[in-house]
């Protein structure tokens, strides 16, 4: 691996939510925060939740942007960054925050979407800009299109849509062309990101998971490094 990295192989690093875990951010299946420890994350991610009650499921985003805004980068984030200094390296993330932008990186690929890439629900019109956090508030209604007035909602993929095709594109391409794949804090679940590592064995790379425990991934990948993101990215960039 350190080879591959010193000679100036190609680098791509899939990362999933044990990156941003570290960071302090909640993972998506995980969350006890008592304001919405009551709620099934999986039964708010979705099209007919937001149909539903779109105040809600804003206001449970509205909480995760701001949990992200108050984080910080962790030394695995700025690692990669470093990395990507040295070698080329193509970053392509299932994580929906922007830590690695923060961080310093480009990213090639957030193939399930971004929290901040805020979008009309109705019309697709783009938005940039933010309504104020309210602390404790559990319902918020969503702001509204500036092109059509129907409700903006989170540009993430929610359960039931199709990963955005530019995005996919590019991991697929990343995967197909990196020597060596690092797969960080990831479970190994959730297809078809779950499937890239696979794909870059297929195409002669060497595919390294780096994640403090077991996943699905495991036994499918050239050499487990059995660490956190923070503990074991930092040692690759000296």
């Amino acid at each position: 691996m350190q080879r591959t990295i010193d000679t100036g192989g190609t680098v791509c690093v899939l990362t999933g939510a044990g990156m941003s875990a570290e960071s302090g951010i909640p993972t998506f299946r995980g969350t006890h925060d008592s304001l919405w420890s009551r709620f099934d994350p999986m039964r708010l991610a979705t099209a007919g939740a937001w149909r539903e009650d779109p105040a809600l499921v804003w206001g449970w985003y509205r909480w995760r942007m701001q949990a992200v805004r108050d984080a910080q980068p962790n030394a695995g984030h700025r690692a990669l960054a470093a990395l990507a200094q040295r070698v080329p390296l193509s970053l392509v993330t299932q994580n929906v925050d922007d830590l690695h932008e923060r961080a310093g990186s480009v990213v090639e690929a957030h193939v399930h979407g971004s929290l901040f890439a805020l979008r009309c629900f109705a019309c697709g019109h783009a938005h940039t800009a933010l309504d104020d956090y309210v602390e404790g508030a559990q319902r918020v209604e969503p702001m509204r299109c500036t092109a059509c007035s129907d409700r903006i909602r989170p540009g993430v993929v929610w359960f039931g849509e199709a990963l955005p095709d530019d995005a996919w594109a590019s991991a697929v391409d990343a995967a197909e062309r990196c020597t060596l794949m690092l797969v960080v804090g990831t479970s190994g679940l959730v297809y078809p990101a779950a499937g890239l590592p696979a794909l870059a064995r297929r195409h002669g790379a060497t595919v390294v998971e780096v994640n403090p425990e077991p996943t699905a991934l495991s036994t499918e990948v050239d050499l487990v490094w059995r660490a956190t993101a923070a503990q074991a990215l930092p040692l690759l960039v000296g």
